[in-house]
């Protein structure tokens, strides 16, 4: 979401929200499911850590994609069957990359899962630019967080499958011809500003968050 938010050019205060500590206040006043991420919108300006009870409190990650989108007039075409395909790439991508994260990084199944799903990703792309054509829509904003992790993940060996395995599958992500395709999509979105706030932020979130919750081995990474 946050990605989106920096493609719109939406002015926003972050709050980041510890997820093994999460402060009494988050659930009863911005959303009962104590999930992440959420939205404030409107109100008066105050400290995040006490939300208006004049703003509207907005959440799950798919829900908010469209709300920037929305707001901004950006990251959805004006085609509606442009805006057709966004649609069911979001539908059909996101789930299919993180089920196989899950089936890696939780249970240990092979990192080759990895490599099944991107390939059947990269399928969808067309032959230039992005998610769906030459614009970052919100079908990019909803891929990127789970393609990101998949990278730091596999580049770091970090998981419950066998020592060397996620090095390998990283190495044929980047190097072997099959998947030149997802290596251009990559390096496109690796490009855009929006981008390095994300990478940065993500990557200082999940090594104090994310891969703690999911690693119980006793490898190093680096990040």
């Amino acid at each position: 979401v946050e990605l989106a938010l920096e493609e719109a050019g939406i002015s926003y205060s972050r709050f980041e929200i510890d997820l093994q500590n999460k402060p009494e206040w988050y659930a009863p006043l911005v959303n009962p499911a104590s999930k992440v991420p959420a939205i404030a919108y409107g109100g008066p300006p105050v400290d995040p850590s006490q939300p208006s009870p004049e703003s509207e409190k907005i959440v799950e990650s798919l829900v908010l994609l469209e709300f920037v989108a929305d707001i901004s007039g950006k990251l959805l075409p004006q085609d509606p069957v442009q805006r057709a395909k966004v649609r069911f790439f979001i539908e059909s991508v996101p789930g299919t990359i993180r089920a196989a994260f899950d089936s890696v990084v939780l249970r240990g199944e092979s990192p080759e899962n990895f490599l099944t799903a991107v390939d059947k990703f990269q399928a969808l792309l067309p032959a230039e630019g992005l998610a769906v054509g030459p614009d970052f829509t919100t079908a990019d904003a909803a891929l990127i967080p789970f393609l990101a992790r998949l990278e730091l993940v596999l580049k770091n060996d970090f998981g419950a499958y066998d020592e060397g395995a996620g090095v390998k599958a990283y190495e044929i992500l980047s190097s072997d011809a099959r998947f030149a395709r997802y290596r251009k999509y990559i390096a496109d979105i690796k490009a855009r500003p929006s981008f390095k706030t994300f990478h940065e932020v993500g990557v200082h979130f999940w090594a104090l968050h994310g891969l703690t919750l999911i690693y119980t081995g006793d490898r190093a990474f680096d990040l």
